[in-house]
């Protein structure tokens, strides 16, 4: 049996630091509010000069060097984004063209904040195939572009950043042990950005109600969170063969932390073990769960032979759980 999993592991966030207090100088809210109700301190935007491709190929060369491959090694590039380039040009072969890489294919994935995790799905089952041996596989947003500054309700959880993975062989016995996907579709105005799509292309109307940012009713999205995050992640490990006892950490979407003590508390699993960085990004959409992992391994928190689940849920609305045994 092929073992398959993540090979190498790279991420980057943006230098410029977005803080609360930042905040409280442009829209009517506080520190104590945001961090209170989210958890969030600070997040990370883009300069004007950095669009998504660029966060991409940032943490793609990373994942490479990691991964102890040339980047002539990678025949298949996967790019999880909600904030690509342009709308009609995929920004996995903008990628491509930035790493020097020619005669490969590359596209896009939208998953929302679950889209690191079908990209690791997908680049799995590519390898799988035979048909590929290094799937680069990426998670990246410029969420700053998109978001209302004029809406304390959303623009407040919002950061920029990028993960990349190597996915292909690796030694017997590690690498992915179960996958878990799903979404519930809907068309409810739960997590989106209103017009700007072939639905409601943008006019002066809509830029003039702000139509072009995205949307959230926080609510629902917290209400769908709190199931899904446990739900799938159970699903998940009983794919794998495994008890939540036997992981080693959970590295959850960076959403909210409050969503992430109600999943510790349902899976009855230590919250000490649910890896946290949105403190310090904020939520990244695809590239969060990407985010915290790279964070993790480069601090020495993830060891060769550990069980770990990733898990997240987004817009769409989408949902996913990879169990893997981390292979070096």
């Amino acid at each position: 049996m092929q073992s398959i999993g993540i090979k190498g592991i790279g991420y980057y966030a943006p230098e410029n630091v977005f803080t609360n207090f930042d905040f409280e100088k442009i829209i009517d809210t506080s520190d104590e509010w945001i961090r209170t109700r989210t958890g969030i301190t600070e997040r990370r935007f883009a300069t004007k000069e950095q669009a998504t491709s660029d966060l991409a190929c940032e943490a793609s060369l990373k994942a490479i060097e990691s991964a102890k491959i040339k980047k002539e090694d990678i025949d298949l590039i996967i790019l999880a984004t909600v904030t690509p380039d342009y709308l009609a040009q995929g920004a996995a072969c903008i990628v491509q063209h930035k790493l020097g890489l020619s005669n490969i294919p590359c596209f896009d994935l939208n998953a929302a904040c679950t889209g690191f995790i079908y990209g690791l799905e997908v680049g799995y089952s590519m390898v799988k195939s035979g048909l590929y041996k290094n799937v680069l596989v990426i998670g990246a947003e410029t969420l700053s572009r998109i978001i209302d500054m004029q809406n304390r309700n959303t623009c407040v959880l919002f950061g920029d950043g990028a993960a990349a993975a190597v996915v292909g062989e690796v030694e017997e016995g590690y690498g992915f042990l179960g996958f878990s996907i799903g979404a519930e579709g809907e068309d409810d105005m739960i997590l989106k950005i209103p017009a700007g799509g072939s639905k409601k292309p943008n006019d002066d109307e809509t830029i003039k109600n702000r139509e072009n940012f995205v949307v959230m009713k926080g609510q629902d999205v917290f209400k769908f969170a709190v199931n899904i995050l446990p739900k799938v992640t159970l699903d998940a490990l009983e794919k794998a063969k495994l008890d939540v006892s036997e992981l080693s950490m959970v590295f959850p979407h960076q959403a909210n932390s409050r969503i992430i003590e109600s999943a510790a508390k349902r899976m009855k699993f230590p919250i000490e073990k649910f890896y946290m960085n949105l403190s310090r990004y904020g939520n990244t959409s695809s590239a969060s769960v990407g985010l915290a992992l790279g964070e993790a391994v480069e601090k020495g928190l993830v060891k060769k032979g550990d069980n770990i689940a990733l898990t997240g849920f987004g817009g769409g609305l989408t949902y996913g759980s990879a169990i893997i045994k981390w292979a070096f």
